[in-house]
């Protein structure tokens, strides 16, 4: 919203401001310009952080006011400006609408996300305090400009915010909300879109001292058709980059798990080496072992198969008598 600050200034310029109040805050920052342009500014938000905390602390014209809207509205001084930009759906919008426009008539009124993807599709912030009956079916998903399904790849809210799984129909979106205000209760009054970063919508009523200055101060950027071109361009490719951002993330994800089985393998080589180093280191002890046994049998088997010498002596000499018997003896053959 801080892009924004010249056509804040435009709004200042036209129309008597002395207070703001801001739905949605995020840094701070934008609430400053505010407060630069001399309003006091009560500033909405219904959990802020600590940096938040100290940032606004710092400043004598920002005020926190931790709470929800539209609930927290009657419990502010009535303002001279409402910046909307907090939950962007149809009945939160709806109802702010509906209580400024009864109760703070003569205050402009700023709608942030008028456009795509807002604009006719409800985000719900969670977690959502809106009853079952005010949620169309929603998904972690988002929206992208390139098909009308919500895909993991578009604009995706991380866990902060769901959106509605279709787009356009009854009760959808932000600009639907709008449009449903002025049919209901916008009689004198009067919105103009400037067709960038999302969309800035300015609605006030017609008779207000400044408000028809203001719309013509608004108009070279509320009829700009280049403006417009440049945010469709702009919004192409933001989806694409998206959808880049999320490929490459998966495909760092699919490299991960990749790298993880490769180390697991890799651990697992390493242990069946060991196995295999242990088992070979076995298997040549039980080779020593074997070969011990080997040379151990063969050293007890050789004297059973070598007659001892004296042995040898009593077979020769008794060989040598019986030849000796039967040459003297020729009769016994």
């Amino acid at each position: 919203m801080s892009v924004f600050r010249e056509l804040f200034e435009l709004v200042f310029a036209h129309r008597q401001v002395a207070a703001v109040v801001e739905v949605g805050v995020e840094s701070g920052q934008v609430s400053a310009v505010y407060a630069d342009l001399g309003a006091t500014v009560y500033c909405v938000e219904p959990n802020p952080d600590e940096r938040l905390r100290e940032f606004l602390s710092a400043h004598p014209r920002l005020n926190l006011v931790e709470g929800t809207s539209p609930e927290i509205l009657g419990e502010l001084p009535a303002a001279d400006l409402y910046v909307l930009d907090g939950d962007h759906n149809y009945a939160v919008v709806r109802r702010e609408l509906a209580w400024i426009m009864e109760h703070a008539p003569d205050a402009v009124v700023v709608l942030h996300d008028v456009l795509w993807p807002c604009g006719r599709r409800d985000f719900y912030y969670q977690p959502s305090p809106l009853p079952p009956s005010d949620v169309h079916d929603s998904t972690r998903d988002g929206p992208t400009v390139w098909h009308d399904e919500v895909t993991p790849a578009g604009f995706v809210g991380d866990g902060a915010y769901t959106v509605a799984t279709h787009a356009g129909g009854e009760r959808n979106g932000v600009l639907t909300a709008v449009e449903d205000a002025l049919a209901d209760d916008g009689a004198g009054w009067r919105f103009e879109i400037v067709p960038a970063v999302f969309g800035f919508g300015v609605l006030a009523r017609d008779g207000v001292p400044g408000t028809a200055e203001l719309f013509a101060a608004l108009r070279p950027y509320t009829s700009s058709a280049l403006l417009a071109a440049m945010e469709n361009n702009r919004i192409g490719l933001y989806t694409r980059v998206l959808q880049l951002q999320y490929e490459a993330r998966t495909h760092a994800d699919d490299a991960n798990r990749l790298a993880e089985t490769i180390a697991a393998q890799q651990r697992e080589i390493e242990r069946l080496r060991g196995e295999l180093d242990r088992a070979n280191a076995e298997i040549a002890t039980r080779r020593h072992e074997l070969q011990g046994l080997r040379d151990e049998l063969a050293r007890r088997s050789a004297p059973s198969r070598a007659a001892p010498p004296e042995l040898g002596t009593a077979v020769t000499q008794l060989g040598r008598a019986i030849s000796a018997r039967v040459r003297r003896d020729p009769d016994s053959r």
